[in-house]
């Protein structure tokens, strides 16, 4: 750390608070126009919540988090209290300071919960309050943790907590106004067992791994409140580059330093595109393999599943996506949960061209191609209500909108105006989009009107003839981001590779060519999963036991490819995968592998009780979020 970072981190610390300019904060409050979060109680149309001073103390004992909050306040209404959401928080006391030196005690109210939102916590403040302290203590259910016994980690010797925010997961373990649009810095003291080391999403983080139970941390960046997270566990620190490294389990360490080598080349390859890294440092913490997601864009240190330490480099696209998240999610972001594909389609588009800069073209235009394949296949099971990129949320949970149309329409929308205007017009207009927008949250309308004034409003001229494409209007924009399904002009990925797969794989299934004689030796995890895909349903357990044979599929040993011979031996019945299969579904606890596996076994009798029996098992190493979407699949009795 430098001289004066730690000098501004120890200022700060100790009076408790990151300081910020009340008048400037007043004025961006003034300025920005608050959308309607469905999704939150908080009203920070009348009380901003603008930091976060974090006191905590872990216990793995009480699964618990227990410490305060406290809340720097910007204020345009007087007389309105302080709105929060929380949720199952067991809440001890709320008090209020206006030097932040002396606090009292004032009154608060815990609302009815919902089952989506949680409950409001409305707290009464006095007229020259603007600091809120709040003494409480996180559920051992928090839907936003999961605690680990050391059995369920790598190591089998120390227990292990991670958070996961997103996307309204903070307010189970922090009383915050927890919508997108709120964006705060915020600064945390967190006591653990001395044994065990914390990381946070901030800076402070140790990269010598040195253990003494107490630990300090600051994010001077406004940030979403679910972008705040933490992990404790026994985690050991490996430098990637000069600002790119990965925290994980001792056992793990090295394999995931030779699988992430390339992040610094990714980090540098993305700048050049869309400008500086705002961030400071660009780490990685590979988590146990209950961790719901692929990854998580917790700024300054990524939240990774272990499932894409394959041994060749061959899933670290998702690190293309995470990081690609530091410009779009992170740097600029949703507003509210229905706005959610500004984050996720412009990131996978990022994600694309990321993976072409580093790995080439083809390999862009194979992960593009299964991107697609994957959400025709969504949207040919979706409503079309669903099959929408500014989709209607309210009521429901937000968990709802991440689907693939979301990333992989979102991804083809932003490719379509790539080819439209061509690459680099596109990428100088994106360059200035983030630059116009850092660090602010944003509505879809919001972007639709800088991309009108900004590009289709000037009529630069396009590649394509008119008689193929219209020229991109507001209607044409509107058509891809208010409407179902897709529109014609969506762009068709081309793999050559792909190509040479799929006539490998016809003429096995004609009876021309044998397995023996298919060249697989060079082919990439993204060449065997377009091999399985090709496979059509029904072609039965004698062509299934063929493939295992040849190929030895049921132990794979790749997650993906695993995953795609799982769900195949399902459908076929192949009843020689049912051991790796409840294996499989015990082991990871990615909602990703997880929530298709068991949708396809609930179809039929048999597979519920298969499933009932297999859930029975595995559901207790389950992060609550992928408990969630499991338990409305599996009906047991």
């Amino acid at each position: 750390m430098q001289k004066s970072l730690a000098m501004i981190f120890g200022f700060a610390l100790l009076f408790g608070a990151v300081f910020f300019d009340q008048a400037n904060a007043q004025n961006m409050m003034n300025k920005q126009k608050m959308a309607e979060d469905f999704h939150s109680y908080a009203n920070p149309q009348d009380v901003m919540v603008k930091h976060v001073d974090l006191d905590w103390t872990v216990s793995f004992e009480e699964k618990t988090i227990r410490g305060t909050a406290t809340l720097d306040i910007v204020r345009t209404n007087k007389n309105a209290p302080l709105m929060l959401d929380t949720r199952e928080l067991k809440i001890e006391k709320a008090e209020t300071s206006a030097d932040g030196k002396t606090f009292k005690a004032t009154t608060f109210e815990i609302g009815a919960a919902d089952k989506f939102l949680g409950s409001a916590m409305t707290v009464q403040l006095p007229p020259d309050a603007s600091k809120v302290k709040i003494t409480y203590a996180s559920s051992p259910n928090a839907s936003g943790l999961q605690w680990l016994s050391p059995a369920q980690t790598a190591g089998k010797k120390e227990p292990f907590m991670f958070s996961q925010a997103q996307a309204i997961h903070a307010r189970s373990f922090i009383p915050l106004q927890d919508s997108p649009q709120v964006r705060v810095t915020y600064s945390a003291r967190v006591r653990t067992p001395k044994n065990l080391l914390a990381v946070m999403s901030a800076g402070g983080n140790s990269q010598t791994s040195a253990r003494n139970g107490d630990y300090r941390f600051s994010m001077t960046k406004a940030i979403p409140p679910y972008l705040i997270a933490i992990a404790v566990g026994d985690l050991k620190f490996k430098s990637l580059g000069k600002r790119t490294g990965v925290y994980t389990e001792p056992s793990m360490l090295e394999k995931s330093a030779f699988e992430l080598a390339d992040t610094e080349k990714m980090v540098i390859a993305t700048e050049k595109i869309y400008g500086q890294y705002e961030w400071g440092r660009y780490d990685l913490l590979v988590l146990p393999p209950s961790f719901p997601f692929g990854g998580m864009e917790n700024p300054m240190l990524t939240f990774a599943t272990p499932t894409i330490i394959a041994g060749d480099k061959s899933l670290v696209a998702l690190v293309a996506h995470e990081l690609a998240h530091s410009w779009s999610g992170n740097l600029v972001t949703n507003a509210t949960w229905r706005d959610f594909w500004l984050n996720e389609g412009t990131t996978t588009y990022i994600e694309y061209r990321i993976i072409e800069a580093i790995y080439g073209k083809p390999r862009r235009e194979m992960e593009s191609y299964l991107g697609k394949r994957s959400l025709l296949d969504e949207l040919a099971q979706f409503e079309d209500k669903d099959e929408i990129l500014h989709i209607d949320l309210k009521g429901r949970d937000p968990d709802d909108g991440m689907t693939d149309v979301a990333y992989e329409k979102g991804a083809l929308f932003f490719r379509h105006l790539e080819e439209t205007y061509g690459r680099e017009r596109f990428d100088n207009f994106m360059r200035t989009y983030f630059k116009d927008h850092a660090f602010q949250s944003i509505t879809t309308e919001t972007f639709v009107e800088y991309l009108m004034k900004n590009l289709i409003d000037k009529k630069y001229p396009t590649t394509y003839a008119s008689s193929i494409y219209p020229t991109p209007s507001r209607e044409t924009i509107n058509e891809w981001i208010y409407k179902p399904g897709l529109p014609k002009s969506a762009p068709e990925p081309k793999s050559d590779a792909f190509n040479q797969v799929a006539m490998q794989a016809k003429e096995y299934l004609n009876g021309t060519k044998t397995l023996s004689s298919i060249q697989t030796k060079a082919w990439t995890t993204q060449e065997w999963l377009h091999f399985l895909q090709t496979m059509p349903d029904g072609f039965g357990t004698e062509k299934m036991a063929e493939l295992d044979k040849a190929f030895n599929l049921t132990k794979a040993g790749n997650s993906e490819i695993e995953f795609q011979w799982l769900l195949m031996s399902i459908r076929e019945n192949y009843t020689a995968a049912d051991a790796r299969l409840e294996a499989f579904l015990i082991e990871i606890g990615r909602r990703k592998f997880v929530r298709p596996l068991f949708v396809e076994l609930a179809k039929t009798p048999e597979g519920m009780k298969r499933a009932c029996e297999i859930y029975a098992k595995s559901r207790p190493g389950y992060h609550p979020i992928t408990q969630s979407s499991v338990d409305a699949i599996v009906k047991c009795n």
